[in-house]
């Protein structure tokens, strides 16, 4: 069965707006878009004046090589939220449709999903031993049950750094073919050093895959992120994207990090960050007044504290700001904290040891399952 089944029988031939920049012409005189014939004054803005291309193809080229997929099976755009409300509005009337979440999750597939009008049910993350883990089969028998189009997974989780094993991740796209699609959410893979699920496209066609430059390439300002997919689904979600959805000057910074040297060096941060986030982790377990600190495999850390609301208070007066977790059900006690340089965490760790109750104790040795190399 076609992954072009799953969408919207409305848009099935919907061929979406065509801008000036669709059409593959020549000319040495470019009067179609209705563009200033002359550049901008303002410094830095002599090169601005023409529309960019929808989707420029060498930087497509550039994260279908990083990502280890065909240009055709990509889809760049204003990071993965965009990609988020795209699979929402190709595969779901509005008003109406099914989508799957596992709290505790990123926020905006419920609020993309809620903007949508489509229906979200909830299969909550198993909080365990190991940290949260994901009911594969509830999740594949209530998606069944609803007639979901879209589970949203999230692979490091966010915000319990959870990583989802790929094998139950084909097992359920194999489960849902014909009736709905897989979405992975990726934006912190680099950070798990583990396989992505880029991997299963070849054989499982309703996966789809979300990565993002924010994170590991320092990028986030620049907001360019991507969906990797079928390439008749990609070509469908082009359909129903913004005309220019990618200004010029973040094109041309995400090209210039995607360059050998920039790549390298950003392989080197993530590398950095692995080690804090592992030093951090040792530390935290080495305090009394923390609850629990989960394992992650991403670039922050969930902890649990006895006093959450004493130690957001001190880490605030020390001036710096993690995430409060603690409107998330299931969360009452529970700080976000992303790790920073190896001075910021020092910081962090004075701030908490400081406060009443926290006092450091001999760290633990180091889990060698907390790492899974690729």
């Amino acid at each position: 069965m076609s992954i072009l089944s799953l969408l919207r029988e409305d848009l099935r031939d919907f061929g979406g707006y065509r801008s000036a920049r669709s059409d593959e012409c020549e000319g040495s005189i470019w009067l179609n878009a209705n563009e200033s014939p002359q550049p901008g004054t303002a410094e830095g803005t002599q090169g601005l004046r023409r529309y960019p291309d929808p989707q420029p193809p060498g930087l497509r080229s550039a994260l279908a090589r990083l990502y280890g997929c065909r240009d055709d099976q990509l889809l760049a755009g204003r990071g993965s939220d965009e990609a988020i409300d795209l699979l929402l509005r190709a595969l779901c009337p509005p008003g109406a449709g099914c989508a799957v979440i596992t709290t505790p999750t990123f926020g905006m597939y419920a609020v993309c999903a809620r903007l949508h009008g489509t229906r979200l049910v909830d299969v909550p993350l198993v909080d365990g031993p190991g940290g949260h883990a994901c009911d594969f089969d509830t999740v594949a028998a209530v998606a069944q049950r609803e007639q979901a189009r879209l589970v949203f997974l999230c692979s490091p989780g966010n915000p319990g750094g959870n990583l989802l094993p790929l094998p139950a991740i084909a097992a359920l796209a194999q489960r849902l073919r014909g009736t709905g699609v897989v979405v992975v959410d990726e934006a912190y893979i680099e950070f798990a050093q583990s396989d992505s699920a880029v991997a299963l496209l070849d054989a499982h066609h309703n996966i789809a895959v979300l990565r993002t430059l924010s994170k590991a390439h320092a990028l986030a300002g620049a907001r360019i992120g991507c969906v990797v997919a079928d390439a008749m689904l990609i070509a469908a979600l082009r359909r129903c994207q913004a005309p220019y959805p990618l200004p010029q000057p973040c094109v041309e910074m995400a090209l210039a990090a995607l360059e050998s040297s920039a790549r390298a060096a950003t392989r080197e941060r993530v590398e950095r960050a692995v080690e804090e986030r592992d030093r951090l982790q040792a530390a935290f377990t080495a305090l009394t007044g923390i609850r629990r600190v989960y394992r992650s495999r991403a670039n922050f850390l969930l902890v649990r504290f006895e006093q959450a609301q004493d130690a957001y208070e001190r880490l605030l007066a020390a001036g710096i700001v993690v995430r409060d977790m603690r409107s998330v059900p299931g969360l009452g006690d529970a700080l976000r904290i992303s790790i920073g340089t190896p001075d910021q965490n020092d910081a962090v760790l004075a701030a908490l040891g400081a406060s009443a109750g926290l006092a450091r104790v001999a760290p633990p040795q180091a889990d060698p399952r907390d790492r899974v190399l690729a």
